[in-house]
């Protein structure tokens, strides 16, 4: 299993900064796509959806993906602002910062396939396309983001592993701290202040700063809940990884869990600047 993870780490790594900076606009909205219709053809496997709906499902919203995605011009290299997304990324941000808060308390399941594809579609339609967005205005950018996600992940795990006491989440995810939480929160509030700096903003005022870190906390919030959620969903329906496509380290979903609820907040807050 160990040399699965390794290999398969490896080959994922590689790829993906391959398509990152070698292709061009209208390929990586297609690898958007992609990610989009298989996470939901995973998200349909996990919800018990008929084999031939998830299929369906699947192609659905990958096209929906690349039709909103030549819509708003993400095929474009020289797109920059495109605002028309911004209600599917304020409908996704709504939904991680005051939807999945209660659903998590009460840990509610999906009633029906209906609303389980309603969810799915703000789950993956709005990140896929901050991925081609984000993009467009710099590689180093989503790297940069997915960087953020990641520092909160090993904040969380090494001062949980150091001083975590208090369960976060003990009915969906037991390992889970709150000391593990607030190191996140200060790991990437570090780490974002830090990139705030190195891009050439060392010479904004203290209130620039001071505005970022409300920003940032909000992003860490959001990757934990990210994580909590499709925790949630695989405990409720009794599996240990979304899908089985990347040997040693489960499916898309498992991979982009955090990123899901984070780069749609990510991508609102760039349109907001770009008024």
């Amino acid at each position: 299993m160990l040399k699965a993870r390794v290999i398969t780490a490896i080959v994922l790594v590689l790829g993906f900064l391959a398509a990152l900076f070698g292709l061009p606009a209208a390929g990586w909205l297609g690898f958007a796509a992609l990610v989009c219709g298989l996470g939901a053809h995973e998200w349909a496997v996990m919800l018990r959806f008929k084999k031939s709906a998830c299929w369906i499902y699947s192609l659905l919203l990958a096209a929906l993906c690349g039709a909103f995605g030549v819509q708003a011009g993400l095929h474009n290299e020289a797109t920059v602002a495109p605002f028309n997304l911004a209600p599917v990324y304020g409908v996704s941000v709504l939904f991680w910062a005051a939807c999945v808060p209660l659903w998590l308390r009460a840990r509610w399941t999906v009633p029906n396939p209906a609303t389980a594809a309603l969810v799915g579609l703000i789950l993956l339609l709005p990140p896929c396309l901050a991925i081609a967005h984000l993009r467009l205005l710099s590689p180093w950018l989503l790297l940069g983001v997915m960087a953020a996600v990641w520092m909160a992940d090993i904040a969380a795990y090494f001062t949980g592993r150091a001083f975590g006491k208090r369960k976060l989440a003990p009915n969906i995810s037991p390992g889970k701290s709150w000391e593990g939480a607030y190191g996140a929160c200060v790991g990437v509030s570090l780490y974002g202040l830090v990139c705030l700096g190195l891009v050439g903003h060392g010479q904004a005022s203290l209130l620039y700063y001071l505005l970022a870190v409300p920003v940032l906390l909000a992003f860490t919030g959001l990757s934990i809940i990210g994580d909590l959620f499709e925790s949630m969903i695989k405990r409720q329906v009794g599996v240990k990884d979304s899908g089985k496509l990347l040997p040693g380290h489960g499916g898309i979903l498992d991979r982009i869990d955090s990123l899901t609820s984070t780069l749609p907040l990510v991508a609102l807050t760039v349109l907001w600047f770009a008024i």
